[in-house]
């Protein structure tokens, strides 16, 4: 079956629907929902139900859109205050990191094609390229089972872990375009690659800060009589951040990233609107970015790669990964521990984006660029099993897991953030009741106020004679301290 005009809606919602199912079952199991995204397109693919989609071009495009939307989206969730103790760190984990896991695989791959029992014979600078697609952590995959299985770490790790997730495609992307670069073309001298490297870095760093700060101005500054249009304005805000920092030769993802980073760390108007909808959108970028590259894959040929893509695979894990962050964190040895580094290692998880960066050398007719896609694919699938299920058993065996703080309270409240208050909420229990059995009699805090009563089912509004039970639960406003 191949897709329509006709038919693309009825395909596209019924690829949706079964990917949330499937995804609402494996999150019992404590399979990664990317994983069974990733599953979901193969099984309706080419080897499974037939549907044919085999345009690297479109799922290039369609990746990078998708990109953008959860790169911003990973940036608006990433406090100033959380990255600032370990900016360094993170920081030398997504340039200097992703360089030496790239240098390290890609040189196990050009040993390994050496051999006469192998059935890939890359030269050196094709395995580099290889090893380049893979060398990042994936942002998609690292947030999204950090925030689902709702893992709390210690030693500032989960801020380190998404600073290096989400900063670390900018620089697996410009090695994979210059390596691509170099076998299809001229060679390019050492001067122009760190030059190329410097220029992405400083462009896409300030394009990503100022805009940043121009999507601030807009959002608080154009009053828009319709709220449900800020969302849409940011939207578009992603979109071209990306694309003009392109223009002028600059990274587009590093840029996106700083962006949402501007943009979460400064009060806006309809916060909370805008939040919503990202997040929303981010996961249907999620959804429709692995179903398409499922579909990409033909099942077939992964398995004429599977041992070799074993081998390279267990070998990132193993040793590629571990070996950079070591490497990387040495200087900082009285601050991480070995346990906690040994845990950072273990989170290097692909996903996507190595899929994505994998069809460029495809689109770019590469020699051998089909053997890279599947050998990623695979590779992929491997880390997302591998490590994906096991990250939050890894944090307990290491002794790296703390219980989650509480967010938010259990009446589902928001206040906007101009209001200069807090909400929390609290549980009568019989040592309050001791104390006296109405709201009058409970001596609260100077400028704390009950605002509802939640008895059961029922919604209470306070006043100071009603009587409180047992189990009741009072939504509380008190000033910010």
């Amino acid at each position: 079956m191949i897709f329509t005009g006709e038919n693309i809606l009825l395909v596209g919602s019924i690829l949706l629907f079964v990917s949330i199912l499937v995804g609402k079952t494996g999150y019992r199991f404590g399979v990664p929902a990317l994983l069974l995204f990733l599953g979901v397109g193969m099984l309706f693919g080419s080897d499974g139900l037939g549907l044919q989609f085999h345009n690297a071009k479109e799922a290039q495009f369609i990746g990078m859109v998708s990109l953008s939307v959860i790169l911003f989206s990973g940036g608006m969730d990433t406090k100033f205050t959380d990255i600032r103790p370990v900016l360094p760190q993170g920081l030398l984990l997504s340039t200097v990191g992703v360089l030496l896991t790239a240098l390290f695989t890609g040189l196990f791959i050009w040993w390994l094609s050496g051999m006469s029992w192998t059935n890939i014979h890359f030269p050196l600078l094709t395995s580099l390229l290889l090893a380049s697609t893979m060398s990042s952590t994936d942002s998609a995959s690292v947030f999204a089972i950090l925030r689902s299985q709702k893992i709390n770490l210690k030693h500032n790790l989960r801020p380190m872990l998404e600073l290096e997730s989400g900063s670390n495609d900018p620089m697996a992307y410009m090695m994979t375009i210059v390596l691509i670069q170099l076998i299809t073309s001229t060679s390019m001298s050492g001067a122009a690659i760190a030059g190329s490297f410097v220029v992405q870095f400083l462009v896409g760093g300030a394009a990503g800060y100022v805009l940043g700060k121009l999507a601030i101005q807009m959002l608080n500054h154009l009053n828009i009589d319709n709220q449900a249009l800020y969302p849409i304005l940011l939207l578009s805000f992603v979109f071209f951040t990306f694309s003009i920092t392109d223009l002028l030769k600059g990274n587009g993802y590093l840029a996106v990233y700083i962006a949402g980073m501007m943009v979460g760390n400064h009060k806006i108007m309809y916060r909370k609107e805008v939040y919503t909808f990202m997040d929303g959108l981010t996961w249907l970028c999620q959804i429709i970015m692995f179903l398409c590259l499922g579909l990409l894959v033909n099942p077939h040929e992964m398995l004429e790669v599977a041992a070799v893509a074993l081998l390279i695979g267990v070998f990132m894990i193993l040793i590629g990964r571990p070996l950079s962050v070591f490497l990387c964190l040495l200087p900082f040895g009285r601050s991480i521990n070995a346990r906690s580094q040994l845990f950072v290692s273990w989170v290097g998880l692909r996903g996507a984006v190595p899929i994505i960066f994998a069809t460029y050398p495809v689109v770019a007719k590469v020699p051998g660029a089909g053997a890279i896609f599947n050998i990623v694919f695979f590779i992929t699938i491997v880390s997302l099993i591998i490590q994906g299920t096991t990250v939050s058993r890894m944090a307990r065996l290491l002794k790296l897991s703390t219980p989650m703080p509480k967010t938010g309270n259990d009446f589902g409240v928001e206040l906007p953030d101009e209001i200069d208050s807090d909400l929390r909420d609290m549980t009568v229990t019989e040592e309050v009741l001791a104390r006296g059995d109405t709201l009058k009699e409970m001596n609260l805090p100077k400028g704390t106020l009950v605002m509802i009563v939640k008895r059961g089912e029922e919604y209470l509004i306070p006043n100071g004679t009603l009587k409180l039970k047992l189990g009741d639960k009072l939504l509380l406003i008190s000033e910010k301290r």
